[in-house]
């Protein structure tokens, strides 16, 4: 079963950045569409950043203009550049994508998502 590998989260101080990375477990599945959410404790899991086959992106306002979703197709990869971060952007960060495989019924299509990364703000 494949699943979606988040990284690059850590602890880091206000004002500062990170980078996250996602990839599928398996190689022979590629990304279609895919969508970066974060779940803070006690709070809904929130859609923060999501980037469609064709590189069109879309952003929540709680952090337009400081991240950044981008993806390298060549390293099958999804990223999350993050900026100017905040403490109350600390949370847990989960990726989503739309993945495509071949099948011998062709192309199938499935969404999936991985287990998310801790991301701490603080000083």
């Amino acid at each position: 079963q494949v699943q979606l590998v988040e990284s690059g989260g850590g602890l880091v101080q206000p004002g500062g950045s990170l980078r996250l990375s996602c990839t599928p477990s398996t190689s022979t599945y590629r990304f279609d569409a895919a969508v970066w959410y974060r779940q803070a404790p006690g709070q809904e899991r929130e859609r923060i950043a999501g980037i469609n086959s064709a590189g069109p992106t879309n952003y929540a306002d709680s952090v337009k203009g400081r991240f950044t979703i981008s993806r390298d197709d060549a390293k099958n990869t999804v990223y999350l550049q993050m900026t100017s971060l905040k403490p109350e952007d600390t949370a847990v960060y989960y990726c989503n994508a739309d993945l495509i495989t071949r099948s011998a019924l062709g192309e199938v299509l499935g969404n999936y998502w991985g287990r998310g990364t801790q991301v701490t703000v603080s000083s």
